[in-house]
């Protein structure tokens, strides 16, 4: 399972024009779903990105959690993670999950991640979206388990 975490004052996706999911203050997680992926790694990157102290405290320092801040996260499926661009000019797309088992590990992250505390907003799997975000900082990190 892979996840790019970016620190946000906001963010929201869009399908088809309408909007699925939206949030202030808090984390866009673009979620990629492996083969061999399972609940054990779902559980693993919820309770990583829940408790990861990228935002800042009264210092300016990296010391809050999204917890602590009691932020928000919007979750977008993204199979594009798992693209190998290593050989020729077109990635191959062979290590990601087949949908169906991708869409329940998806959607089991997001539930393990609301359990934690966090709203979580997501987009809608499989579905041509289009995401907008503010970054804050630039702050973007690849966490992989």
């Amino acid at each position: 399972m892979k996840a790019v975490v970016q620190r946000v004052s906001r963010g929201r996706v869009l399908v088809d024009g309408e909007e699925t999911g939206a949030i202030g203050r808090g984390v866009v997680v673009l979620l990629g779903v492996g083969i061999g992926d399972d609940l054990s790694h779902a559980r693993f990157l919820a309770d990583k990105i829940a408790n990861l102290r990228i935002f800042e405290d009264r210092e300016g320092k990296m010391n809050l959690s999204l917890l602590d801040i009691h932020g928000e996260a919007l979750v977008v499926s993204q199979f594009t993670l798992y693209g190998d661009c290593r050989k020729g000019r077109r990635p191959s797309f062979t290590e990601a999950a087949p949908p169906q088992g991708a869409q329940q590990l998806y959607n089991k992250f997001c539930e393990l991640l609301k359990e934690t505390g966090v709203n979580v907003e997501t987009g809608r799997f499989q579905a041509m979206m289009k995401l907008e975000l503010v970054n804050e900082g630039p702050v973007t990190l690849l966490l992989e388990k």
